[in-house]
């Protein structure tokens, strides 16, 4: 299966627009924003567990990203609530489940298959840094290597947001709302930006909360397997 698989080209997904897909798994549904490959698959993807919901243990052989967008993700390894921001690198596994239910954005098979940093940030305990360099916008760090850097971001009422992207990026938005282009983009709403590209955006009337993942397009690739 190929969705969204051309990384040269600009794309907006509105999530909440979706209709939820079945998964493998009884109780867990899906909304599929990019997508190259099966049920292993290089893919990002709004996952909700339904209350009681549970996914067998499995590894993740390249590796899994998440964001708790509601309720409580959980597995052995702990209980993850909302503003969870989550890297479980190659080769690490779990059972995850969910006792009352929640919605995560995922990304998997988008690792170097060599990469083993772990990675666990409650993002309720963090705070965004004002950019002196970039008028109302404030950033919170969350993880860097050689291949990609991934932010959240917070974006004052109004606010003009220019970034270029010359390995381009992505846009999750988790509160609020910006326009970008012809589009606006609501919470839930997901836009990738090709390498070579700018992000030429204006914060809504509230704001926004947005998470970004920057440089990482060059290495879009299909799942090793």
């Amino acid at each position: 299966m190929e969705l969204n698989a051309d990384f040269t080209e600009r794309v907006v997904v509105h999530s909440n627009q979706l209709e939820w897909q079945a998964s493998p798994m009884q109780g867990v549904e899906r909304r599929m924003l990019d997508r190259i490959g099966d049920e292993v698959a290089r893919a990002t993807t709004i996952v909700r567990y339904a209350p009681g919901s549970q996914f067998s243990e499995h590894t993740h052989t390249g590796g899994e990203e998440f964001i708790v967008l509601d309720g409580v993700f959980s597995d052995e390894h702990g209980d993850f609530p909302e503003g969870s921001y989550i890297r479980n690198p190659p080769t690490t596994h779990h059972s995850p489940h969910s006792k009352n239910g929640c919605t995560i954005f995922v990304k998997l098979w988008q690792f170097a298959l060599e990469d083993r940093t772990q990675v666990k940030i409650d993002m309720n305990k963090m705070e965004f840094i004002p950019r002196a360099d970039r008028p109302g916008v404030s950033a919170m760090p969350l993880f860097q290597d050689s291949r990609e850097t991934v932010r959240a971001e917070l974006w004052e009422p109004g606010a003009s947001v220019h970034l270029d992207l010359p390995e381009g990026g992505e846009f999750l938005v988790l509160d609020g709302e910006f326009s970008e282009t012809d589009d606006t983009l609501t919470k839930g709403s997901w836009l990738r930006l090709p390498s070579g590209a700018r992000l030429n955006a204006q914060a809504g009337s509230g704001g926004a909360r947005v998470w970004m993942k920057l440089r990482h397009i060059p290495h879009a690739l299909p799942p090793a397997i």
